[in-house]
């Protein structure tokens, strides 16, 4: 007598059913993971069970046939339990969250990441005495910090900072911009796996008595308003001083046990014209790679170098790119993605602690990586978001 099996398909049970699966998962025997209540899978079998079964008839090549059902998918009922196993890994990929993209400070948001959840940190916070980004800042915060008897010296903690109306990127003197970066860069140790990396870009600046700060655009040209401030001069702030900011930003990591694998040279062939006729024009920015410190023996961390550029060279070169939804400093394409794809394994989690308009969250899923996001400017994060919705709308189209 011919042998007969049913085959019965996931996607035949109604859509609530399977969001429900999503948010109450079970192991095979029908038991929720913590061990209560009948379990979600149970109903899918007695759904399927009651189902009316529209059979094809199946050669399996031993003279008997297996009664199958018109399905997306077919597995024999006698292998029910790998049905489980595979449709609920099929299904929570294609319905689990791949990105979130949150509006705050990355001083706060990182320290809410669970220990040990991100492979990558990859970012371009603001630069020092560039740009406003629009937001309030208190361009008083060093003559109240000093008139609680402090000296200007010793620079305080990010969070008094911010809590004075202090912005990251404004501080009154670079040595308080380099310490508060590598305050807020310094949260991410907890959330970053032992394995994993942090490319940290950074441009310098030349220092002046006198500066001039733009609320938003690149520097140096367009018409956007002005903040003019100035900044108290004294040991190697000087006029016309190139202040090797990244470079003192990647010693105060260094000195936070933060490990520098490379200073990437990222050389800009199409930077803009300057007035300037007693200087050449800067026309590259650093590229820091962090790992953290081993507790035992050397470093070991994620690294597929067959991902990078062609000669694998600490020098790449990359034109900048036109600005994005308000924002004039996003990443370029071809700058991040060899970055994400040799630091982060396919399928790891990447984070952008300074999202901006989203550049780097986006690479991070067309590569197949989960991207988490954060900025304090609201319209990039509604930016953002869209963008990286738009990607996945474009990616569950037919």
């Amino acid at each position: 007598m011919p042998q007969r099996a049913r085959v019965r398909s996931f996607y035949h049970v109604p859509m609530e059913t399977q969001v429900d699966l999503l948010q109450s998962p079970t192991d095979h025997g029908g038991r929720s993971s913590g061990g209560r209540g009948l379990g979600r899978w149970q109903e899918v079998r007695r759904h399927l069970g009651g189902m009316r079964q529209r059979s094809l008839p199946l050669d399996t090549g031993d003279g008997n046939e297996t009664d199958m059902r018109a399905s997306a998918l077919f597995e024999i009922v006698p292998q029910e339990a790998k049905v489980e196993r595979e449709t609920r890994r099929s299904v929570a990929s294609r319905r689990t969250p791949r990105h979130r993209v949150e509006l705050g400070d990355a001083f706060d948001l990182l320290r809410t990441l669970s220990k040990g959840s991100v492979d990558l940190v990859i970012t371009s916070p603001p630069y020092w005495g560039h740009r406003t980004y629009s937001q309030e800042h208190n361009w008083h915060v060093l003559k109240e910090w000093e008139s609680q008897g402090n000296s200007s010296a010793t620079p305080p903690s990010y969070d008094w900072y911010r809590k004075n109306g202090g912005v990251l990127g404004l501080e009154p003197l670079p040595d308080w911009f380099t310490y508060h970066l590598a305050e807020i860069f310094d949260a991410a140790h907890s959330c970053l796996k032992p394995g994993g990396s942090m490319w940290i870009n950074l441009g310098d600046t030349y220092f002046a008595r006198w500066s001039s700060i733009r609320l938003n655009g690149r520097q140096g040209l367009g018409d956007n308003p002005r903040e003019r401030r100035r900044t108290p001069m004294g040991g190697y702030r000087q006029e016309k001083q190139l202040l090797l900011i990244p470079s003192r930003f990647a010693i105060a990591m260094q000195e936070r046990r933060w490990i520098l694998r490379n200073d990437l040279i990222w050389y800009k062939p199409n930077v803009p014209p300057r007035p300037e006729r007693d200087r050449m024009r800067l026309s590259h920015e650093h590229f820091f790679h962090f790992v953290k410190r081993a507790k035992i023996g050397r470093p070991k961390y994620y690294y597929d170098l067959d991902k990078v550029e062609p000669r694998a060279t600490d020098v790449v070169t990359c034109n900048v790119r036109a600005g994005q939804d308000g924002h004039s400093a996003t990443f370029p394409n071809d700058l991040i993605r060899p970055r994400i794809e040799s630091s982060c394994p396919p399928r790891g989690t990447v984070v952008d602690p300074f999202c901006g308009t989203g550049r780097a969250l986006v690479m991070a899923l067309k590569t197949g990586r989960k991207a988490v996001g954060f900025d304090v400017v609201p319209d990039y994060v509604e930016a953002a978001r869209r963008a990286c919705d738009a990607l996945i709308v474009a990616d569950a189209e037919p």
